[in-house]
């Protein structure tokens, strides 16, 4: 295989995806699945938020998960549907934290080796947490871009099946079952914010809205220091930027075009907030719903405070992704 192949296999989102984006009747059976091992996650309402937003505020506590963040049910998924032959010779993928947690969780509930490539700069709280799951961690790379480089070259050399974090139809619909549980919960939502870093989550979110009730809005939250997805969505091709974020769930420097694909067709709106706004947002959820957030999943309450005229007197959700927060970041936060 050549070089230009390998770092393809990484790299997916500069083609076409050959496979199809999952349906609505995807994440429904997801949910079938997902069921088996996780437990519903909750919906709180915050009448503190409510005053800081003048808006019905519900957050979706994905940060509650066993890994601490959204991405466990895309991984379980995932390996459900894998092949036992595939299993037997386990996967790779390359992860800034939350999606190699639920690799690496996933692998080990269904007995499969996981190798999981990370930055050199990654979170230690993840790294940690991935390495306790029994996952093999591999730190190579200066950012998520070169990461997933590695990780292709480590699939084709060891045999490994490779698992995009973005263009894995299993993995998107995994993932919206978290918007299909705020419907059900929720069923007048006017609005519903969520993360957008590989956009697996947001394509889901987006997916499940628009297929239950076109009325709902979804917005799309990216940290302006890495706006690739969002540049992406904005220009209906391709687009790579700098990356440069320190909300590593946010931090990506290329899009995934299969996300991609799903949010040109539902998602109503992209905003941009800046690292601050972000450092702002999980100070907000610390003193008005005395829970911790990591900086990406912050992202939605820090974009609701942006544009909170708009959301005025509405009901909103947001979609709280994660809570692996490191003690250095949460210091940054505070100060």
């Amino acid at each position: 295989m050549t070089e230009h192949t390998r770092l393809s296999a990484a790299d997916t989102e500069r083609t076409a995806p050959t496979i199809a984006p999952p349906t609505i009747a995807d994440v429904y059976e997801a949910r079938r699945v997902i069921g088996a091992y996780l437990p519903r996650t909750p919906l709180h309402h915050y009448p503190m938020l409510d005053q800081l937003l003048g808006a019905q505020v519900y957050v979706k506590h994905e940060n509650y998960q066993p890994i601490g963040a959204f991405k466990i049910r895309g991984g379980i998924n995932f390996m459900a549907h894998l092949p036992e032959d595939q299993r037997r010779r386990g996967v790779a993928t390359a992860s800034t934290g939350n999606h190699g947690q639920s690799v690496a969780y996933a692998a080990q509930l269904f007995g499969a080796q996981a190798v999981i490539v990370v930055p050199e700069n990654a979170n230690p709280v993840k790294v940690d947490a991935m390495r306790s799951l029994g996952a093999d961690v591999r730190l190579l790379g200066d950012d998520f871009e070169a990461a997933k480089r590695h990780g292709a070259r480590v699939a084709e050399a060891e045999g490994l099946r490779w698992v995009s974090s973005g263009d894995e139809p299993h993995l998107i619909s995994g993932v919206a079952t978290h918007t299909l549980e705020i419907l059900e919960d929720l069923p007048d939502v006017d609005v519903i914010l969520v993360p957008v870093g590989g956009g697996s989550g947001a394509a889901g979110a987006a997916l499940v809205a628009k297929s239950l009730n076109p009325a709902i809005r979804v917005i799309g939250v990216q940290a302006a220091a890495s706006p690739a997805a969002f540049l992406t969505w904005q220009a209906r091709a391709h687009r790579e930027a700098e990356n440069r974020t320190f909300a590593e769930g946010l931090a990506t420097g290329a899009p995934f075009m299969m996300p991609q694909r799903v949010l040109w067709q539902h998602l109503d709106d992209f905003i941009l907030v800046d690292d601050d706004g972000l450092r702002q947002a999980v100070r907000f959820y610390l003193e008005k719903a005395k829970t911790l957030s990591e900086p990406a999943g912050a992202a939605p309450l820090a974009a609701a405070f942006q544009i909170k005229e708009q959301l005025a007197g509405k009901k909103i959700a947001l979609i709280l992704s994660g809570g692996n927060i490191s003690p250095e970041q949460l210091r940054q936060c505070l100060a």
